[in-house]
């Protein structure tokens, strides 16, 4: 049974959670009631041992998420904007610090704080529809969802610059070829397909999901001897835990695992 808030709406498949953002009047323009609602919504998420892996998705046809809501925000004094401003990182945030594997499933629109919860994703499928960009720049602010930061872990500093200082938007098969997005589904497609890879992972050890996840976080700008330090941190978590016992069990016993998620 989906849980449905005014803007959003988490139904399970199994282990895998899918969290839609639904302001369609605004094309999920990201509103300080939407921005409180997703951060809502990831904390619980967070705390679900059940769920292995998380999409990212959109109940519009024609967009993912058009970014912040600037008709909200010209309303703002200075004063309103300062104070609106951690509910808006606590939500991006919120989805950049789920424990488990995150997919965002995009089509249409996804520009600014948009592509940035995007962004936020370990894997972002999109369909040829797709457009993606950071065009804050063009309004006059920054991008502030995490773009300057995550834009050059993806795509390295040169590219991302010229993508951030230029307000480009990139189109589906662009965005591929640039790394922008990591698959290309067929059009109407992407929600299907990152929910599909999101069963396949939620297959495997949800222990091993967490580390494995936490392992090429933490070691993201590290040297390799400190990365390497991570990964055995992360390793030892995972190899004295009920998961691998089981794993191997099973695959001793030619049966499939019954992960017990400890």
């Amino acid at each position: 049974m989906p849980q449905t808030a005014e803007h959003l709406t988490i139904t399970r498949h199994g282990h895998v959670a899918e969290l839609a953002l639904n302001r369609p009047e605004a094309m999920n323009a990201v509103s300080t009631a939407l921005a409180e609602e997703l951060a809502a919504a990831c904390s619980e998420l967070a705390r679900d041992q059940d769920v292995r892996v998380t999409v990212l998705t959109s109940t519009h046809p024609k967009a993912f998420c058009v970014g912040a809501d600037l008709k909200e925000r010209n309303r703002f004094t200075d004063a309103e904007l300062v104070r609106q401003r951690p509910t808006a990182r606590a939500a991006y945030t919120g989805v950049l610090e789920l424990p488990m594997p995150t997919i965002a499933a995009v089509h249409g629109y996804a520009l600014g704080g948009g592509y940035e919860l995007a962004l936020a994703c370990d894997l972002i499928v999109a369909d040829p529809t797709a457009v993606v960009g950071l065009p804050e720049v063009s309004v006059g602010v920054i991008p502030g969802g995490g773009g300057t930061q995550l834009l050059p872990r993806r795509v390295g500093s040169a590219r991302a610059a010229e993508l951030i200082f230029s307000a480009r938007r990139v189109a589906g098969a662009e965005a591929l070829a640039l790394g922008l997005v990591d698959r290309l589904a067929e059009e109407g497609q992407d929600r299907a397909e990152a929910l599909e890879l999101a069963a396949a992972m939620a297959a495997h050890s949800p222990v091993g999901l967490r580390n494995a996840k936490r392992a090429l976080r933490l070691g993201e700008g590290l040297d390799l001897r400190a990365g390497l330090d991570v990964e055995d941190a992360a390793w030892r978590a995972t190899a004295f835990s009920g998961d691998r016992a089981e794993g191997v069990a099973a695959f001793n016993e030619k049966r499939a695992p019954n992960w017990p998620g400890e």
